[in-house]
Formats: structure tokens, sequence, C-alpha cells
């Protein structure tokens, strides 16, 4: 029986780590936070200006890393099978009793499915984790090596990119164009960071809430006009004290009579700055200008305004000048994060109820995102509606009655209740 060669097994186990050590130093270096590299660069560390520096650009570095895994792994699986299967098929031979050609075989394969599952593990699944407990620590040691490897393979890189440059020409394809990311693959992206354990659960939905707000209307994510609390330009000192008393907000319209004639608006504090030190309030010498934005305006487009503004507060006019609802900050945070227990009162009832029975009682109110998150539903890309009563009314096309119903991608929407002319409350449940 022909001795075990152990030298080959040794390299075959060398080959896996250097695997290891590519996937690794490559999930790394890209992972690592650039804020905490960016501060060890400037304190002197060249390693961590050289990580930067690669995960800066990133394509050379990778082209690199990708061809040393594939040549690693082609030649740990060619080498094993030729060095190690004879030698295992004689032992197997000897062990069961096997004829020589099917030991013969069986030693192959069985070398072959080894050194795959220690090229996964060991040469993949166990560096990656490692990478992204100490992605900082190992960038640093790997940065310098991985740099000098990349300058290296840096002729081969240039013919495969050109080769497979030319080949993509054949196609009538140009070379080099970078495709587009939907919002829809950024959502996934932060889906599978979350279940690595790359991104917390919050952090994954402040990011999908972000990407999301880059995607809507200020008409979206405004105060609309009904829910605006306003000062009268003519009230009196008890008016203007109780309209403070009941509102929850720090800045308010002032209008002439009505909220479409707004005039400015008045910072709370201020006002009751004045009435503590007993002098009559000015509502015009207090008052400030407010920006106005149409509201087609994109949300982050508002962002900027208001960064700007005088004032942290604009008024949203539709195309035909008249006041649709205001926008804040406060607008723009709670359309990332979601609602503030301490903006609700304590009356106020849920915007979304689950039954006993699996229905949903859901308030006209409720933003569309919120409901199409919850139901998996899909409004297509020509929506202009922003909430749950502006969908009901994209769908059936005209004003509801109470009871009335309809059925929309496998779940039941009645209207139960009307205030006047807007949907209040409906009930949802799956389509039977």
């Amino acid at each position: 029986m022909t001795p075990f060669p152990w030298p080959d097994l040794l390299i075959i186990a060398g080959l896996i780590l250097i695997n290891g050590v590519f996937a690794m130093s490559e999930l790394a270096i890209v992972s690592a936070k650039p804020a905490r590299l960016r501060a060890k660069a400037d304190k002197g560390s060249s390693a961590a200006q050289t990580a930067l520096d690669l995960a800066a650009h990133p394509g050379k570095f990778l082209s690199t890393v990708q061809i040393g895994i594939t040549l690693v792994g082609i030649i740990a699986g060619a080498y094993s099978g030729a060095s190690l299967g004879g030698p295992v098929g004689e032992r197997l031979q000897a062990m069961f009793g096997l004829d020589q050609a099917t030991a013969a075989q069986a030693g192959f394969v069985l070398v072959i499915v080894l050194t795959t599952y220690f090229s996964l593990v060991i040469g993949e699944l166990v560096p990656k984790q490692l990478a992204l407990r100490a992605a900082v620590p190992i960038a640093l040691l790997m940065a310098k090596p991985m740099r000098l490897l990349a300058r290296i393979a840096a002729p081969i890189v240039w013919v495969l990119d050109t080769s497979s440059g030319a080949i993509v020409r054949l196609f009538g394809v140009r070379p080099g164009g970078q495709s587009s990311v939907t919002a829809e693959e950024l959502h996934m992206l932060f889906t599978e960071a979350t279940h690595t354990g790359v991104l917390e659960e919050e952090q994954s939905a402040i990011l999908t809430g972000v990407v999301r707000l880059a995607e809507r209307t200020v008409r979206e994510v405004m105060t609309p006009r009904t829910d605006i609390d306003w000062i009268d330009a003519n009230a009196d000192e008890s008016e203007i004290s109780r309209t403070i008393a009941e509102s929850p907000h720090s800045l308010l319209p002032v209008a002439d009579g009505s909220p479409d004639k707004v005039l400015g608006v008045v910072k709370v504090r201020e006002v009751l700055a004045a009435q503590v030190q007993g002098k009559p309030v000015d509502l015009a010498a207090l008052m400030k200008k407010a920006e106005v934005v149409p509201d087609q305006l994109d949300a982050m487009d508002a962002l900027r305004v208001l960064q700007q503004a005088e004032i942290a507060l604009a008024m949203v006019h539709d195309e035909y000048g008249h006041l649709d609802g205001i926008v804040t900050p406060v607008d723009l945070l709670t359309a990332i994060v979601g609602q503030f227990v301490s903006d609700q009162d304590q009356g106020d009832v849920p915007e979304v109820i689950e039954r006993a029975d699996g229905s949903l009682l859901v308030s006209g109110a409720l933003p569309a995102d919120a409901l199409a998150d919850r139901l998996g539903l899909d409004y297509g890309e020509s929506r202009e509606f922003a909430t749950v009563a502006g969908y009901v009314l994209a769908v059936i096309k005209k004003l509801p009655v109470e009871g009335e119903s309809f059925t929309d991608q496998g779940w039941h929407f009645e209207v139960l209740d009307m205030d006047g002319r807007k949907i209040d409350k409906l009930m949802v449940s799956k389509a039977e």
C-alpha cells in the first residue's frame, strides 16, 4: 500500500488557509467603518490609510482578490484529487473490500467532497464571520499585503478586464457601465445585512425609511390642512392663550381669518415669554416668514429648504396656489422612523388595530406605505396618494359611502365610517 502523502495534505490545507485569508481580507476592508479607519489614519496609521484607499477604489482590489480565490480553489481541488485520490482509494479498498476501479473512483470523489467542505467552512464562512466581528483590526493587518498583491497582479487584472470587455463588445454592450440600483434592491440588501448581523434591525429600519423618504413627495409627509393648528391674526390675548394651550406644537401659523391666508409663523415660546413678562402679544412683530414649497417637491429637497429657512416650517401649496398643508423637520423624521408616542394624545385611537379574527381596523389617515408594508401591497410607480384614504379613492374612483367595499391584491376592504367627506375607518381582511 502506498504511504499516505502527508506533505500533499499539508499543501492542500495551506491552500485552503490562503483562500480564507483572501476572503477575510476582502470582507474586512470593504465592511470596515470608514470613520474608524479615518480616525486611525489621522493619528498616523499608514495601514489605515491604505485600507481607506483600497475601499475607495475597490475595483482592481476586488478583482485581484477574486482572481486569487478562484485560482486557489481550482488548484486545491485539482491537486487534492490528483495527489490524495489514489492513496485514499487504496485504503477504502482495504477497509471495505471494494474492487480497484470502484475504490479509486470512490477515493477521488471523497477527497473532492472533503476538500470542497473544508474550503467552504475554513476558506470562506469562518473567515468572513471573523471579518464581520473584527473588521477594523483585520483591515489594518491585511491592507498592505493586499495592496502589494494588487500591484503584482495588476497586469493579470488588466489582461482579464480587456478580454472580458472585448467579449462583451461582441454582444453589442458597452463595457464599463454601472447598472443602477433600485430601491427594492436596497431594501433587499438591508434585509440581508440584518440577517447576517452587519446591521441591527433598528438600523435597517432607519435606512429603509431614508430610502423611502427620497422617493416620496412632500405631499406624502406633510401635515394636511385640516389638521393644522393656527392663530387668528386678530385674536385677543385669551384666544391666543387658548390656542396655545390646546396645541402641542412649538410653531404656529398666523392667518387672517382662515388657513388659506397665512401671514407668517410665530414661535410659541416667544409668545409665552411676552406673556410672562407682562407685555402685550404683538403677533405682527413676532411673526417670521414661512417658506412656500410645491406639493410635488421631493421630500429630501424640502428638507434642504427647511435647513436654510429662517424658521423650520414650510407651507405646502398645490399647483393652483391653494394651501395643502405644512411640513416641518418632525414630519420628515416621522416619515423615516415612524410616529412618536409623545406626539399622540392619550385619547387617540391607534391607526391599525388587529382583531381576534385576524382582520384589521385601519384609519384612513394611515400612511399608504405603512399599509403596503403590512399587507404586501404594490401600488405601482404611478401612484398619487399618500394615505390609505387616498388609496381607496384611487381604487374605487369616487367618494364612497359607509358599507361600500372592494377587493384588491387578495385583500377585502370595507369602508366602516365616513367623517363627512373624509374616509375615517376601514376594515381589512383576507379575501376569500
